[in-house]
């Protein structure tokens, strides 16, 4: 088992936390018809992203970021 950094776990916790919530966000959205609440899920979801792609550059940098 690869030993994690913590800013690593966090960051792709964190990512992944708002991957799902920006995913539920788009699903409430099409079901109501709310444009707006779609967008915000879209955006949420991409944050995440960027969250769990900033925790695997951490894990390969190791504790020098």
């Amino acid at each position: 088992m690869k030993d994690f950094p913590m800013g690593e776990m966090n960051e792709k916790a964190k990512g992944l936390g708002n991957e799902i919530a920006g995913k539920a966000k788009q699903v409430v959205a099409d079901v109501t018809d709310n444009p707006k609440l779609k967008v915000e899920g879209e955006l949420q979801q991409a944050k995440g992203k960027v969250q769990h792609a900033a925790g695997t550059v951490m894990g390969k940098l190791g504790d020098k970021v």
